[in-house]
């Protein structure tokens, strides 16, 4: 005998159709497909039009659909770019994406980022943080530990610059681990000491912390 749902059974079924297309949108987000994301984001706008991931979610579709290949005619470009993806696309990723899935989603931006910034130059001498307007600093965010060590080998004396010198330390930290990133680390703690603690904090190893805090609680000076 077939038994027909209970009023309260509906209730359940009724209130989890927003999950349902919920995770359909995100289904679409991580296959990377715009097209079926932006159709399952529209259907789920049209259920639910005050869903509080709608707003990340947009984000995140238009991102794949507006997609580009070509090169940055300028630094400036480039700076426009990449303050969207920290400002904007960073977030939204973390507002519906699993931790665990972040850094994964966010790879091909940051090398396609990269890859459309490979022919600016370096400008280190401008100041604040228009030197992360540079191919490198993307190639590291992706996890591209090759391409990002070629893109610092191809700025003159790199080694004498405290902002190539910091991504050239954690390339070959990430590559061949901490006996290799020494030499580089010494430089970078006596040619940009700031530099150098920003790294110590990216990279979260524990035996360089330890060494850190042997020396600050051992320097008798202050800075």
């Amino acid at each position: 005998m077939t038994t027909q749902p209970t009023a309260q059974q509906l209730d359940i079924f009724a209130d989890s159709r927003d999950v349902v297309l919920r995770n359909g949108v995100l289904d679409q987000l991580q296959r990377r497909d715009g097209a079926a994301a932006r159709a399952a984001l529209e259907e789920l706008a049209a259920e639910y039009p005050g869903d509080g991931a709608l707003c990340a979610m947009t984000v995140l579709v238009r991102e794949l659909e507006g997609g580009s290949t070509t090169p940055f005619a300028d630094h400036a470009a480039l700076a426009i770019a990449r303050r969207h993806h920290e400002n904007e696309v960073v977030p939204a990723v973390g507002r519906v994406l699993p931790a665990q899935d972040v850094q994964r989603w966010l790879a091909p931006c940051w090398c396609s980022l990269a890859q459309r910034a490979s022919a600016l130059a370096f400008r280190g001498a401008e100041a604040g943080n228009r030197a992360e307007n540079h191919a490198a600093p993307l190639w590291l965010r992706a996890g591209e530990w090759s391409a990002a060590g070629a893109a610092v080998e191809a700025i003159e004396s790199w080694w004498r610059i405290p902002a190539p010198l910091a991504w050239m330390t954690e390339v070959r930290y990430r590559v061949a681990g901490l006996d290799a990133a020494w030499p580089l680390l010494a430089e970078l703690a006596w040619l940009a000491p700031a530099r150098f603690a920003a790294l110590l904090s990216a990279l979260g190893d524990a035996s360089l912390d330890a060494l850190r805090r042997r020396f600050d609680a051992a320097f008798s000076d202050t800075g």
